[in-house]
């Protein structure tokens, strides 16, 4: 099942992306580990107390993207995508790579790019 994870409902963010995103890090921590059974739509949408359509939005983005799979009369489970997920974290170094190469190149004091990292990580990277 999952762990709890945060919502912010003040977010500009959809909550669908922001649940999304939330069990894609959870997938990408280890939290959630291939053939995990997740929470059912309803019973993650009466926890968060939102529609069951936006946790079935979400859902159905996932399952898309590769990262779940659902079994009919079963439920959805985690994705054995461990080699996607390694693809997708040496593609997202590089590209940060880049984007730090980039605000140096255009004068972006250290500090700054420091206090966006620490306010991503820091602030849950739902800002």
């Amino acid at each position: 099942m999952f762990s709890m994870f945060n919502i912010n409902y003040r977010s500009g963010e959809p909550i669908y992306q922001q649940i999304y995103n939330e069990v894609v890090k959870e997938i990408s921590l280890g939290i959630l580990q291939p053939q995990e059974k997740l929470a059912a739509v309803r019973e993650l949408a009466t926890t968060l107390g939102i529609n069951p359509n936006t946790v079935s939005k979400a859902y159905q983005l996932l399952e898309q993207n590769g990262y779940i799979y659902s079994s009919v009369g079963k439920g959805s489970f985690v994705a054995d995508n461990s080699d996607k997920l390694a693809g997708l974290k040496e593609k997202t170094i590089n590209e940060l790579q880049k984007d730090v190469k980039e605000a140096y190149n255009l004068g972006i004091e250290y500090d700054d790019v420091l206090n966006v990292a620490d306010e991503i990580y820091h602030g849950g990277g739902n800002s």
